[in-house]
């Protein structure tokens, strides 16, 4: 594999390596390393394990920097939501991995450089060679890179997700051994397109909760609530 195309690779990930051998194994799939009579070529399948493992490591150190006070449970599924093969695999086309990627012949016309199973693999494989190349502070600028919008976009959406009204009932049932009480105030506008306004009962705790749908409505109500109550 050229020197050139292997630079163009390190700028595209934003890190260059010490010993480029170490990049050319994360490369190397499995195929085509079965195709060669050198003894001493690798596959990249040892790096993919590392590489997987590196990457829950990160990923989970940053959704706990951001969210302290998030349980085990959200915590778990905010990662499962942004490592997977289809998010890996679209990481690696937008950094045009399958261009660098070395196939066999049979995957070669199978198109596997477009494959999101290899793409995905091949990704945590040259994770792992950042990290052995670098150490773990490079591995994780690099996640940290290439995961920035996904990690925004996806902890956005896990948080809109996020059921405040279970967490608001466990916390107060801990705590005071009362069920939360909601009571719609208020209904605005057409029935194709209602406001409504609700609040939540927690003796000591008020709060008011707005949204297109009495569900959401609720859910706005305890999560002030959480906020209120995080404050005491």
């Amino acid at each position: 594999m050229e020197q050139m195309n292997l630079s163009e690779l390190e700028q595209k990930i934003f890190y260059k390596f010490n010993e480029i051998t170490i990049l050319e194994e994360a490369l190397s799939h499995s195929s085509f390393v079965n195709e060669q009579d050198n003894a001493n070529i690798k596959d990249n399948e040892r790096f993919e394990f590392l590489g997987d493992a590196v990457l829950n490591l990160i990923v989970g150190h940053i959704l706990i920097q951001r969210y302290p006070d998030l349980n085990e449970g959200d915590l778990s599924r905010m990662r499962a939501g942004l490592v997977n093969e289809s998010q890996l695999a679209n990481i690696a086309r937008a950094i045009d991995l399958g261009s660098f990627l070395r196939l066999g012949k049979g995957e070669i016309q199978t198109n596997g450089c477009e494959k999101n199973s290899i793409l995905a693999d091949t990704f945590e494989a040259v994770i792992a060679a950042v990290y052995i190349d670098g150490g773990f502070d490079e591995a994780f600028k690099m996640v940290e890179n290439h995961f920035s919008d996904l990690l925004n976009n996806s902890i956005a959406a896990s948080m809109d997700n996020y059921d405040y009204k279970s967490r608001i009932q466990e916390l107060v049932q801990e705590s005071h051994k009362i069920i939360p009480q909601y009571r719609v105030l208020q209904e605005s506008g057409p029935d194709h397109d209602k406001t409504f306004n609700v609040e939540l009962d927690l003796c000591e705790v008020r709060t008011e909760g707005i949204g297109k749908s009495k569900k959401m409505a609720e859910q706005d109500a305890a999560r002030k609530a959480i906020e209120v109550l995080k404050d005491k």
